[in-house]
């Protein structure tokens, strides 16, 4: 996992650096709305926690653009008094598409790695998957300043769960808002 986290980072910056003359660089955060779906989530509630991390823009055409981002994600789900906290490095590859100046449609695939994963306390790690796979769909709009807001859900794809007899299949889901800024 390790490995696959360099290479990760290194083809970030790599493609940023090819396109350095154009490339824009930012921080964002925000909150998450996150819960899971799958199997047997009729008594599962939301959770709320925040998001932030780094996102370079590379334009590719006056209406295409690709924006990769570095992100820390707080997801999670509640079941009664109980809440399962969820935290992930994750890494979203967004295409953006500009209907007009400033306003954009964003879809990628995003791969996220479990950092910590707590239940009221207890370390659960070992209970899920340490690797989650998903698809972004979202909207932004950038100012000229630089000042950038985005909306974004983000459907998972991989089964979270990792427990020995345990065959529920649950996916997460978080809505994000956030705010940024491109230098």
């Amino acid at each position: 996992m390790k490995k696959l986290l360099l290479v990760t980072v290194m083809t970030f910056f790599g493609l940023a650096n090819l396109f350095a003359q154009e490339v824009e660089f930012g921080v964002k955060g925000g909150l998450n709305f996150a819960s899971i779906s799958g199997d047997n989530t009729g008594d599962i509630d939301p959770v709320t926690s925040f998001n932030f991390g780094v996102m370079s823009e590379i334009p590719i055409s006056e209406k295409f653009s690709f924006q990769p981002e570095l992100m820390y994600s707080g997801q999670g789900y509640s079941i009664g008094d109980d809440t399962v906290e969820l935290s992930y490095l994750n890494l979203p590859l967004m295409g953006k598409y500009y209907v007009t100046k400033g306003l954009s449609l964003e879809v990628g695939p995003q791969i996220g790695f479990l950092l910590a994963a707590d239940n009221e306390g207890t370390d659960v790690k070992d209970s899920f998957n340490s690797v989650d796979l998903g698809v972004n769909f979202g909207v932004s709009y950038k100012l000229d300043n630089g000042l950038y807001f985005g909306l974004r859900y983000n459907l998972g794809l991989s089964d979270i769960n990792d427990l020995d007899g345990f065959n529920d299949k649950n996916q997460n889901g978080v809505f994000q808002f956030s705010v940024g800024y491109f230098f």
